[in-house]
């Protein structure tokens, strides 16, 4: 909302008539603009119009003192000449002080203003003049550059050069007033991307409808509507592509529901639907159904066409829940549950379902506290030579022993640490552990094994990443040679020579490089090219079924030889039967890791299971 944009004779127009304060500031704060009517509605100029009309030059002392006399209210009256063009303003107190002197009336009252311009100091010869057109803002500077004074007498507004009206300097700041109190109530109560309700507001509304529903016996819905992979849009296509994207996606919400209900984004590609006065449960999952079908239709961001599915949960008002203030959880508790079933459905809050976003806080405040206090482990998986069925290395993999909830995987916390940025902690404690233990072990093992880390965008896309990589390395004293990051393919699409630079400088450190689940990312065969890769590894959810699926065996194969045609070597990730072993081979894949031959497991473990191996 601009002051500098709105017009003059738009804004004081509604000054007299204002509804409500919490009506005005919500119909402001909703459409992002005050819409305001004529600027004769102004109080001083409907007065001069219907009551005084302005004088002229010719117009008689005592007249003009006896309109202030009989109108308390009038401030000041203009002055225009034979053409209406305004070049003076009577101000009330100087001219009533003026005329008020002994004799002044005798003497002076039955002249005309013509006669006394030049004598009388009550009347100003140089108001201020301003087009109707003028912003506010301007006004309010232009008032202040003349003398404060002008906000107790007012100024006069023109148009075209001709006499429109007065208005009272009391006036205008009583507006640029509402207006701040709008601005205000927008920035706590919408968000700022897509213009629609934010949690704040959302509440309000919640607990409105909740009590409303309470009076009349109806029901009322809430949605936690999740977009389904829009952090990979988000890595992928930049934060400007998936800020325009989260816009598309609320007007496509709001294009679902009624005029009384509510679209609001929570955070993040978090959405909420209120929906308000249902007669039974199943209204809500008509709704839900209907947003479900509309995500079929692509969304077009920045000439691209893209394909985006949502999970949905829905909790009914007073059915599931009796207190307003728990609806949300309960509905997040749904949505996971959609997640789980497959994504791009909805499914309704049942008793027993686990309060997800309770939990998401609880374990967030329990791993700022888990580097400190040792909680973090690694386990190691092999990887295992196709050919001769030699261990070549191993990947590490991050677990959390958590004091109260045991043994928590990856897929449990990393999620939270990239989203409240623990991951740049994380995942350097992970690089070190990673390489003492890799240096501890090449004591003991000749060949000594690779050591395989996993790398998050958020940890890639630090300024100094290289040099911590570099500290740590050092720090340690491990051979650099035996170990080796793995990035994501998304890593690689964002900031194409930037990434090549830092690709480069890794190079340098003497490091393997390889990506990471090939294959379900943006695939380009130019930074296959470009970058300094050493290895691929292919996506596990191709590698399984591989021998009963004929398609996910070519995709297989195309892999491997465009990766031999760049002199990539390639790793099947996500081997688990003897079947998808095989197929490893026929496909000519150089390493595979999997359930087939271990399960990810601690240290001492994996000596032991590297014993046995070499003594069968």
């Amino acid at each position: 909302m601009s002051g500098g944009q709105t017009g003059l004779a738009t804004v004081l127009g509604n000054l007299p008539g204002l509804p409500p304060p919490e009506r005005y500031i919500s119909v402001a704060a909703r459409k992002l603009d005050l819409e305001i009517k004529d600027i004769h509605n102004i109080p001083s100029v409907r007065q001069l119009h219907q009551t005084v009309s302005p004088v002229t030059d010719g117009a008689r002392c005592h007249d003009i003192l006896k309109l202030f006399l009989e109108q308390a209210d009038l401030t000041a009256i203009p002055v225009i000449d034979e053409a209406d063009e305004p070049h003076a303003l009577i101000e009330r107190h100087g001219y009533i002080e003026y005329f008020s002197r002994p004799y002044s009336i005798e003497l002076f009252g039955k002249k005309t203003l013509a006669q006394l311009k030049d004598t009388v100091p009550a009347v100003n010869l140089k108001p201020i003049v301003v087009d109707a057109r003028t912003s506010i803002d301007d006004v309010a500077a232009i008032i202040i550059d003349a003398g404060m004074q002008h906000m107790v007498s007012g100024f006069i507004v023109s148009e075209a050069g001709k006499y429109l009206g007065v208005a009272r300097g009391h006036d205008l700041l009583h507006h640029i007033t509402e207006r701040k109190q709008a601005e205000l109530y927008y920035l706590a109560h919408y968000d700022q991307l897509t213009r629609i309700p934010n949690r704040m507001l959302l509440n309000d509304r919640l607990h409105m409808a909740c009590r409303e529903a309470d009076r009349n016996g109806r029901l009322v819905g809430l949605m936690f509507v999740d977009l389904d992979r829009f952090k990979q849009f988000n890595d992928t296509m930049g934060h400007r592509f998936g800020d325009l994207l989260l816009q598309a996606v609320a007007e496509r919400l709001e294009s679902c529901i009624r005029g009384n209900d509510t679209v609001a984004r929570l955070g993040g590609d978090e959405f909420a639907v209120l929906l308000q006065q249902l007669d039974n449960a199943n209204d809500a999952e008509i709704t839900a159904q209907r947003i479900v079908e509309s995500f079929r239709q692509p969304f077009d961001v920045l000439e691209r066409t893209v394909f985006v599915t949502a999970s949905l949960g829905i909790v009914i008002y007073p059915r599931d829940e009796r207190l307003s203030a728990n609806l949300l959880a309960k509905a997040d508790a749904a949505m996971y549950e959609a997640k789980q079933s497959g994504r791009n459905v909805f499914r309704a809050y049942a008793p027993g379902l686990t309060m997800h976003s309770l939990d998401h806080l609880s374990l967030e405040a329990d791993l700022r506290q888990a580097i400190g206090r040792d909680e973090l482990v690694l386990h190691f998986q092999p990887q295992v030579n196709v050919a001769t069925g030699a261990v070549a290395g191993v990947e590490a993999l991050v677990r959390w022993q958590h004091p109260l909830r045991g043994l928590l995987s990856p897929s449990v916390f990393i999620g939270i640490a990239e989203d409240s940025g623990l991951i740049i902690e994380v995942g350097n404690w992970v690089l070190r552990e990673a390489c003492l233990q890799q240096r501890q072990w090449s004591r003991r093992m000749d060949p000594p094994l690779r050591m395989a880390v996993n790398i998050s965008a958020v940890q890639f896309r630090r300024e100094n990443f290289t040099e911590m990589v570099g500290e740590i390395l050092h720090e340690t004293g491990v051979d650099p040679a035996c170990i080796e990051l793995e990035l994501t393919e998304n890593i690689a699409m964002r900031h194409a020579d930037d990434v090549l630079n830092k690709l480069r400088e890794l190079k340098k450190l003497g490091i393997n490089l390889a990506i990471d689940d090939f294959g379900t990312g943006f695939s380009s065969l130019s930074y296959l090219q470009r970058f300094p890769f050493d290895r691929l590894k292919i996506d596990q959810s191709f590698v399984r079924g591989m021998g009963d699926i004929p398609a996910n065996k070519s995709i297989v194969q195309a892999i491997v030889a465009l990766a031999k045609s760049l002199s990539l070597e390639v790793v099947a990730e996500g081997v688990e039967t003897a079947a998808e072993c095989a197929q490893t081979s026929v496909c000519a894949c150089d390493e595979m890791q999997g359930y087939f031959h271990a399960r990810p497991m601690p240290a001492d473990d994996l000596l032991r299971w590297l014993a046995a191996r070499h003594s069968n």
